[in-house]
């Protein structure tokens, strides 16, 4: 299977816009869910049938000092035996 990366360049509240890589395709909506459905949406219209032959994955720019909600970096991981 391959992979079609969509790399997000505006990420404000209820407003992302991402850009594929190697691809003539720029989406835009309101949440990251959205944005799946957008991407696959474009393949639909950009490859027909072949579509289904690709991976999406969305790609947002790291913030540093920001941790993304409800994702745990490695170092965070507490070995099993830590917890309670």
């Amino acid at each position: 299977m391959r992979e079609i990366v969509f790399r997000v360049h505006i990420d404000q509240p209820g407003h992302l816009e991402a850009r594929a890589e190697g691809r003539p395709l720029t989406i835009q909506a309101p949440s990251l869910e959205e944005l799946h459905h957008e991407a696959r949406d474009a393949l639909i219209e950009h490859l027909g049938p072949a579509h289904g032959t690709f991976r999406v994955r969305i790609r947002r720019p790291e913030t540093r000092g920001v941790r993304q909600q409800g994702v745990r970096r490695p170092e965070q991981h507490r070995p099993a035996s830590c917890l309670g």
